[in-house]
């Protein structure tokens, strides 16, 4: 491709979320078309690289950048759904995986490296018995019933994958868990949020402990506001700015989003973990991957995420990540966050998965902006860019 000389170099690149703020649900946000008339030329390039970060996780990259076509045409590989970093944990993919979610879970685990994919119907078909769900009035397009996948997924927990044996309760490690989309609630058409797919963690990391009286332990955690998501971002940030033949490095990154508990805290969580990597003079010694958790379930470990970097996308090329939030999505501009975190804020606020710690910086978002338009105009703005 050759190199863009009509426009200055940006030495910085947009990460977007998806819904609450280009669209709520299937209908796009008015300011939408507006923000993204000032990210392209007149060619249809952008201007400034750009990824699409997005915990929806029911559908193929090709599907969601299908669907924001009408605003305008993105390539597939600027999108990152909840489930894309699952193509660096190779070490997964050659064994017998169980998939569990909604959409087209057997293509989309295959599409991200996994050769050998069994999904709930196919085990709830293998072994009936297991299910006592009534299938009988099921409607032609069938809702997802989470009792089945819970029961399913306990089941081959509690039976280390031999489903014909009994439950074993006692202290033992169980298989390997990787878990995609943490979100406790997202907005669609609904004048409230809906439950996301974190609610459904949820119900598991209870029914588990509730059961066995111990902690459902994660092999790893995806999607915002995970570090790995970021990460994977600033990657794909990184190579579209090679690909353009810009020559000016990739410093600073603006992730807008709606989400305090999502966006705006994995923002923040990357741009800490940014810092405490340029502080250091050792790179083996930066990955502080659990710097805002409370617990060591979160994982894996920083050496294997160091070594997972290195060899997958390299280590991190920025700086800095700096939060925007918009007022257009689950974000209420009327609801306040206590800063005092010694009032059970973790109960009665932090909507956060239970592996990360509530920690009033992080959901302090850099910039509030009313729609995604004003969020463009203030980073061009910031960063003293004007398109030519």
């Amino acid at each position: 491709m050759e190199p863009n000389t009509l426009y200055p170099q940006p030495s910085f690149g947009l990460l977007f979320d998806i819904d609450g703020v280009l669209v709520r649900g299937r209908m796009p946000i008015p300011a939408a078309k507006k923000s993204f008339e000032k990210l392209v030329d007149s060619q249809g390039q952008f201007v400034v690289p750009v990824v699409f970060v997005t915990n929806a996780g029911n559908c193929l990259r090709q599907t969601k950048a299908d669907q924001l076509s009408h605003i305008l045409g993105v390539p597939v590989n600027q999108v990152i759904m909840s489930h894309s970093p699952l193509r660096m944990f190779k070490k997964f993919h050659d064994k017998c995986v169980l998939v569990s979610g909604q959409g087209p879970v057997l293509e989309i685990a295959k599409n991200v490296g996994f050769k050998n994919v069994v999904s709930i119907d196919m085990l709830r078909e293998s072994f009936p018995l297991l299910d006592m769900v009534d299938h009988n009035r099921r409607p032609k397009l069938p809702p997802i019933r989470w009792e089945t996948n819970l029961q399913l997924i306990i089941d081959l927990l509690l039976t280390n994958g031999n489903l014909s044996s009994i439950h074993k309760t006692q202290k033992m490690s169980h298989l390997p868990l990787l878990a995609c989309n943490m979100d406790l609630m997202w907005m669609a058409e609904a004048h409230s949020p809906r439950f996301g797919h974190g609610t459904f963690l949820v119900c598991l990391e209870n029914i588990y402990k509730k059961i066995t009286g111990q902690d459902l332990k994660y092999d790893a955690l995806m999607g915002k506001p995970s570090e790995l998501t970021y990460h994977f971002a600033e990657y794909l940030i990184r190579s579209q700015a090679m690909q353009m033949q810009w020559k000016h490095p990739v410093t600073s990154l603006y992730a807008i989003g709606d989400n305090l508990m999502t966006d705006i805290y994995g923002a923040n969580l990357y741009n800490r973990y940014l810092e405490e990597r340029v502080a250091r003079t050792n790179p083996k010694a930066i990955a502080k991957m659990v710097t805002a958790t409370g617990s060591a379930t979160t994982v894996p470990q920083e050496e294997e995420i160091d070594n997972m970097w290195e060899s997958e996308l390299a280590l991190p090329a920025a700086t800095s990540c700096k939060s925007v939030l918009v007022c257009t999505g689950v974000y209420n501009p009327n609801a306040e966050v206590p800063s005092d975190a010694s009032h059970c804020i973790k109960e009665t606020v932090f909507h956060g998965h239970r592996d990360f710690r509530f920690d009033p910086a992080l959901v302090e978002p850099g910039h509030i902006v009313q729609d995604v338009a004003e969020a463009v105009d203030l980073i061009f703005e910031q960063e003293k860019f004007v398109p030519q």
